[in-house]
């Protein structure tokens, strides 16, 4: 299996499936979880120098930190039913807990904090929907935490794309401090596929090809994109859904499209 592939696992003692650090990448600023937890199940664990998004992936619980509290939220029972979901902002040097209302899963996304920002509840209203690409490459996007909403690094997002369409398309990177052209941003894929048993195709590569690989994804996988282009396949018959997580240096997303495949958006704005 690629390197670039963390696979999902059952869940251990606390609910944890699938983890990375910046120590088990190899790179310095994006954390990413997730924890499957049944009802009445409790996570708590403290922030230290990393602020949070927690993402209620499906289900619904009841989160707070030191000094907020939000009962019971959470709305949708799968990711699939496309809503947009609720989410948390916790900074750094604060404590979550988060205790399961009904079975839940849910993504923690780290990156270093500031101290800017205070907790904070993301509901569904505050999620920035849109359809991006057209054709084949049309796909539906969750702005969950953009760079237009506060916070010290972390850029997070999620994304349906229907069966037989790509996504991430044309393929582009973010892997140089270039501003304002192209920021270097660290990013992870949490990849979903619906019906469970499908798969979805990711390639990472670099334009001299040092780094070249195409991955196989199953459901519940998470792909570690540290530099390079990166789109996404979805074969027909499957839906794909994966959350993203980015951080770097500057909290800006500035992106640069592979030169020999750019021409492809020209066709869509004809």
């Amino acid at each position: 299996m690629s390197k670039l592939v963390v696979p999902s696992r059952h869940p251990d003692e606390t609910g944890n499936v699938v983890r990375v650090t910046p120590e088990s990448a190899g790179w310095e600023y994006v954390g990413f979880e997730v924890y499957a937890l049944h009802t009445g199940q409790t996570l708590r664990k403290e922030t230290g120098e990393q602020e949070v998004c927690i993402v209620l992936l499906q289900g619904r619980a009841t989160v707070s930190s030191k000094h907020c509290k939000w009962d019971d939220i959470g709305q949708r029972m799968n990711v699939f039913e496309k809503t947009p979901p609720y989410a948390v902002y916790i900074p750094d040097h604060d404590v979550y807990e988060i205790e399961a209302v009904t079975d839940v899963q849910c993504a923690i996304c780290a990156a270093p904090g500031k101290g800017n920002h205070e907790a904070r509840l993301i509901a569904p209203d505050d999620v920035g929907v849109e359809i991006r690409g057209a054709g084949n490459i049309e796909r539906r996007i969750h702005n969950i935490l953009p760079e237009q909403q506060p916070a010290d690094s972390l850029l997070v997002v999620e994304v349906f794309t229907p069966d037989g369409h790509w996504s991430s398309y044309p393929p582009h990177k973010h892997d140089r401090e270039n501003l304002p052209h192209e920021s270097y941003l660290e990013e992870t894929y949490y990849h979903k596929v619906h019906p469970v048993g499908g798969f979805v195709v990711q390639r990472v590569y670099t334009d001299d090809r040092s780094l070249d690989e195409t991955m196989v994804v199953n459901d519940g996988d998470v792909v570690l994109v540290p530099k390079g282009y990166h789109p996404v396949s979805v074969p027909p018959g499957y839906e794909g859904y994966y959350l993203n997580v980015m951080a770097g240096p500057v909290r800006t997303w500035k992106f640069h499209n592979d030169p020999d495949h750019a021409w492809i958006m020209e066709t869509f704005q004809k």
